[in-house]
């Protein structure tokens, strides 16, 4: 999808939004000098644009006893089988990102499993099961960098607010 057209109040709601998603949209407008209201017309029209996918808490895998993320490359026996493959691991809790590639796999899955017995059981119970040619596992022992694409430099249309 081509960029969006956004203009620096665009911009600006969204950095200050991308900081702190419980920041109280009365405080985005006085830091970008509008009304409440202004800022309430601008959230509504990159929701309707797609820039912004709603909001959510996010809960800390480890927290609540999933030990274990993993990368798993899946190569299918039959590639045709790609929508019934995707849809059959939408069905399973333990995986929370599922990608096209290019190179040596034909889906990249993002996994959390308990601990590695429970990982060993998601790949000989679940996964196989769907027709892989082959899998390869990558554990991850933490995250380095874990963050959304921060709001920078990027095309406005206008200078409604100053920049910062």
């Amino acid at each position: 999808m081509a960029n969006q057209k956004l203009d620096r109040l665009d911009k600006q709601i969204l950095k200050l939004i991308a900081d702190d998603a419980r920041i109280p949209f009365l405080e985005v407008a006085r830091v970008c000098n509008v009304s409440g209201a202004a800022i309430h017309q601008r959230i509504q029209k990159l929701t309707n644009l797609g820039v912004l996918k709603g909001s959510q808490f996010i809960i800390d895998p480890e927290k609540i006893g999933y030990e274990t993320c993993a990368y798993i490359g899946l190569n299918l026996k039959n590639p045709e089988s790609f929508d019934k493959v995707v849809e059959k691991l939408r069905e399973m809790p333990e995986v929370v990102e599922c990608h096209y590639t290019t190179g040596n796999y034909d889906l990249f899955i993002k996994i959390y499993a308990q601990n590695n017995h429970h990982l060993l059981n998601i790949i000989h119970d679940k996964l196989q099961p769907l027709g892989l040619a082959r899998s390869e596992s990558i554990i991850s022992f933490h995250s380095a960098i874990d963050r959304q694409l921060p709001v920078t430099d990027f095309p406005v249309e206008d200078d409604v607010c100053p920049s910062f």
